[in-house]
């Protein structure tokens, strides 16, 4: 009889998660979520067939090449920037990543931010926790009008769509930017144009595109100098699509009226301006967190891996070549 494959989850998982997957793999999971060093994780990863990693493990050359028998890889995000596609092809490494869970929760999210800015939830709640609030006024804490104004998305896949879905409740405006034209702009209500005009011409823009080299601070100081003085920003995307550095000097000097962030650049690390600055709205990367969502993410991480140990095709396999 061939021995079980050897499975490395890198992260802490649900019970039922692990319970998938015990009869087919000898795992090893990091089931006491340390944070571990590089050293340890190619050290562990080493002789492993398998691994189920999460937005936080660089899967790169390095890492291949301490893991000789390593034949999947399943990524417990929909976002797979972290992984090189290329050299996993190279070695005949498949990957897997977890799109489509995880699309209401994110779009919910990104309402949640967009509202929170929009209306200064955060800074007015700062504000009345520091006993400042000693009476109402006509002019106190005024907001942005989210009902009845132009909402700009950039990427309009599925979340973007989703996003969108929503605006359609508050009668916005829905422009969006992306690389082809989204085959449900119709029933969505939406216009594709270009950046520059979404930018120029939105209220609130969301933003929802991947990260690759070319999306790389796709919004830096350019793009928000573009923008509205009134309008706001919420990025549910990729830390690195926005140049963090020129969004503090564009929220310090007025020239966008705030921002939502759920990703940052070198996350968990943020720019320190961002704690400065009094109209940003700051959330540690929760735009899935929700438990059906976070735990679908896992358990299609899980079907992806079992359907790799049964010799089946991948659920959700992504492109390596």
């Amino acid at each position: 009889m061939n021995p079980r494959p050897k499975l490395l989850i890198t992260r802490k998982v649900f019970p039922e998660v692990i319970e998938r997957l015990a009869p087919y793999f000898d795992i090893d999971s990091n089931q006491d979520d340390d944070e571990w060093p590089r050293a340890t994780l190619l050290a562990r990863a080493a002789d492993r067939d398998a691994l189920f990693v999460v937005a936080s493990d660089r899967v790169d050359r390095e890492l291949l090449a301490a893991c000789p028998r390593l034949r999947i890889v399943a990524t417990g995000s929909v976002g797979y920037n972290h992984i090189d596609l290329a050299a996993c092809g190279e070695r005949g490494v498949a990957v897997s990543n977890t799109p489509d869970v995880l699309t209401e929760a994110t779009a919910d999210m990104a309402w949640a931010l967009l509202m929170a800015t929009a209306r200064r939830v955060c800074e007015s709640e700062h504000w009345l926790r520091a006993g400042k609030w000693g009476r109402w006024a006509f002019d106190q804490w005024l907001g942005a009008d989210v009902y009845g104004t132009t909402l700009g998305i950039v990427g309009m896949g599925r979340i973007g769509s989703a996003v969108a879905r929503r605006a359609r409740g508050f009668e916005m405006k829905i422009l969006y930017h992306n690389r082809s034209r989204a085959p449900n702009e119709a029933e969505l209500g939406a216009r594709r144009v270009e950046l520059d005009e979404l930018l120029r011409e939105a209220d609130h823009v969301v933003l929802v595109l991947p990260y690759s080299a070319a999306t790389h601070h796709a919004i830096g100081a350019r793009e928000l100098a573009a923008m509205k003085p009134t309008a706001t920003l919420v990025n549910i995307a990729r830390g690195g699509i926005v140049d963090d550095a020129a969004l503090v000097d564009a929220l310090r000097a007025g020239r966008i009226a705030g921002a939502g962030l759920d990703v940052y650049e070198n996350e968990p690390a943020l720019h320190p301006g961002l704690l400065t600055v009094p109209n940003v709205v700051l959330t540690p990367h929760i735009g899935s967190a929700t438990r059906s969502s976070r735990v679908g993410m896992a358990m299609l991480a899980a079907e992806n891996l079992v359907a790799f140990a049964t010799g089946a095709a991948l659920p959700t396999p992504v492109a390596t070549a």
